[in-house]
């Protein structure tokens, strides 16, 4: 069984994380990577700035805020074998620049625990606070925009159109990309309590989707 990691374009993952991803939304992206097998793309990862400005500052200090970075998509084939989906994470970051923090998310109210960062040596740092977010009803606009889109006045004097609701918390996991020197300033700077790894029964979501752009990559022979 061959395995390749390649950079992709963009527009090539769209119909992946459209159909094949829970949130049916696309993030931002800076770097997108596509997972093929003897030729045949199993699935798309992609990483961009979060959107949050506060995590960038807050994970490890004002001197590393813009080398953070979100693993913010993560979408499979139906029936992949066992081990590829941390096959993919880890060798999609080694396409990362460096040095780099990245940081990705398991949420809960999906079922998610994490095990595929786990398996891939993330350091894991607790829960994402717990606090309510702004929601366009019948919508699945990120909250972000949700905000930048409308006014507070606007929101709260149309109930029947947006919502002011809890957000589910996440399970936070974060890994260093960088020199051993790096790597090691990058521990040493980071605000978060590492803490043990959670458990528990992680629940899949229905992912039966079909894609229209299914791409072959084929290795050039020297």
């Amino acid at each position: 069984m061959d395995k390749s990691i390649v950079a992709i374009p963009r527009e090539t993952v769209v119909d992946w994380l459209l159909n094949k991803h829970y949130a049916e939304r696309i993030p931002s992206i800076t770097h997108s990577f596509g997972c093929f097998v003897d030729g045949v793309m199993q699935g798309v990862i992609t990483y961009g700035i979060p959107p949050s400005p506060s995590l960038c500052m807050g994970v490890c200090g004002e001197q590393w805020k813009d080398n953070v970075y979100e693993l913010n998509r993560l979408a499979m084939v139906d029936g992949h074998d066992k081990d590829l989906a941390s096959y993919f994470v880890a060798n999609s970051m080694k396409l990362m620049p460096k040095p780099s923090i990245i940081v990705s998310y398991a949420d809960t109210s999906m079922g998610h625990v994490g095990y595929v960062y786990q398996a891939t040596n993330f350091i894991y740092t607790g829960l994402s606070a717990q606090r309510n977010e702004w929601r366009e009803i019948g919508k699945n606009t990120h909250s972000k925009s949700v905000v930048e889109m409308y006014s507070l006045e606007e929101r709260q004097s149309n109930p029947d159109r947006f919502e002011h609701v809890e957000r589910p918390q996440k399970h936070r996991y974060i890994y260093f990309l960088g020199s051993k020197k790096e790597v090691k300033q990058l521990n040493k700077d980071l605000n978060y309590e590492v803490q043990p790894y959670p458990k528990g029964e992680s629940k899949k979501y229905k992912n039966d989707k079909e894609v229209a752009q299914q791409m072959t990559f084929i290795v050039a022979e020297n």
